[in-house]
């Protein structure tokens, strides 16, 4: 009884109660799509504005009163996403390596080396172990 409630409360697509269209979980129309699915079929929003919102109640991540919104864009509008330069990419797979390769070893240790030390596991425990 509740849900009928809740989704009654966010059923607004005129805009009159939120300013924005919004719809309930699951009931917007299907040409307004969330950041994520428009990535999923290869787009991106493009500059436009946000058509609507979709809100729905959740106990989780402690949202302003209990209500989580998700932006709704128009795919209609959509861009293709674009593709990064063979330059962007070097530099990127540059700094991914750089997190990688410890500073005390010199190691590359195959995984994100942790903040909390800066070092590799294997240097953490050998400084662990000789303090």
């Amino acid at each position: 009884m509740a849900a009928h409630r809740t989704m009654a409360a966010f059923f607004d697509p005129a805009g009159t109660r939120y300013g924005v269209p919004t719809w309930p979980w699951r009931m917007a129309p299907p040409h307004l799509l969330t950041r994520r699915q428009l990535a999923a079929r290869g787009l991106r929003p493009g500059g436009q504005t946000i058509a609507g919102q979709v809100l729905w109640r959740s106990r989780r991540y402690n949202a302003p009163g209990g209500v989580r919104a998700a932006y709704l864009y128009d795919v209609r509008l959509a861009l293709p996403k674009r593709t990064a330069s063979p330059a962007q990419r070097a530099a990127l797979a540059k700094a991914l390596k750089a997190r990688r390769v410890c500073p005390e070893c010199g190691a590359d240790a195959g995984y994100v080396l942790p903040r909390r030390s800066g070092v590799c596991l294997d240097c953490a425990d050998a400084w662990e172990i000789a303090s």
